[in-house]
């Protein structure tokens, strides 16, 4: 089973090429989405202005520094998902990406290289679509029935549904059909065609998921990494709160004269008072 094409077991009972020109779609689907999320949300609108804007405020910074700040945000931000304090936030998050990468690229190559049973497929690849499948439903099951935080911290039921989820659920949907359908065979059947209408939300749905974020997440971290290598740190304060000049501004007169380590506060236990 675990190294079996599904999609060759499928491609027999399908019209030829059905498959590719599913993935196409898909992928064509969220090239679409995204570019209509960048001009609803004006997303780009506001990195690039923002740039801009910081570039005449800030001082210069040079191509090699550039590269450095990419190579920052590519290891940090990106690849580790540094952004994240919360560590099983993080773990989860990475479970999910990297089996998500893995999934899409095994069934990629098995579609368009080993479509038929005519060509065998190298076990390799069955065997990384299932591990990254696996990775995917243990990140974003975890992700969804205990990390949320409508319900780790608002005790809110973890099968509260809402517009904010529609990525998560339907990614798991996707991914646990597949599971079920190459389990039982691969055939083209029920299951098959669920998965299908599964897959067509999570891609077809970008636009009111949050899909187009792992696009947008890089360019923030990016840009928000510049704004501090140049002066402007985006308009925020860089002064602590321990420096005089910053204990002078108006919204700290409460704290002006508290010690500037006070404690471990609301760190001290997770937040769950309902």
């Amino acid at each position: 089973m675990l190294i079996v094409n599904p999609f060759a077991v499928a491609g027999a009972s399908l019209p030829a090429g059905f498959l590719q020109w599913f993935l196409v779609l898909m992928l064509l689907a969220v090239v679409a989405g995204t570019l209509f999320d960048i001009v609803h949300k004006g997303s780009a609108r506001y990195f690039f202005a923002n740039m801009r804007l910081s570039k005449h405020k800030g001082r210069e910074i040079g191509g090699g520094e550039l590269v450095s700040i990419a190579l920052q945000t590519a290891v940090v931000d990106v690849l580790t998902s540094g952004e994240f304090c919360n560590r099983k936030r993080r773990v989860a998050h990475l479970l999910g990406m990297y089996g998500f990468v893995l999934y899409v690229v095994a069934t990629a190559v098995m579609v368009f290289g080993y479509p038929t049973a005519s060509a065998p497929t190298p076990a390799i690849w069955p065997l990384l679509w299932w591990i990254g499948a696996l990775m995917v439903l243990v990140g974003g099951c975890w992700f969804w029935l205990f990390i949320r935080v409508d319900v780790a911290a608002e005790g809110q039921s973890p099968f509260r549904l809402a517009k904010a989820d529609l990525f998560v659920l339907s990614l798991v949907a996707s991914v646990t059909l597949a599971v079920v359908w190459a389990a039982t065979g691969g055939g083209v059947g029920l299951v098959f065609w669920l998965y299908i209408i599964a897959t067509i939300v999570l891609f077809g749905g970008v636009p009111w998921s949050k899909f187009a974020h792992m696009f947008f997440k890089p360019a923030a971290a990016f840009e928000k990494r510049v704004s501090r290598a140049n002066g402007t740190a985006e308009n925020l304060p860089t002064q602590t709160r321990d420096d005089p000049a910053q204990q002078q501004r108006h919204s700290m007169d409460l704290l002006r004269d508290a010690p500037a380590d006070m404690g471990l506060g609301i760190k001290r236990e997770a937040p769950r008072h309902y």
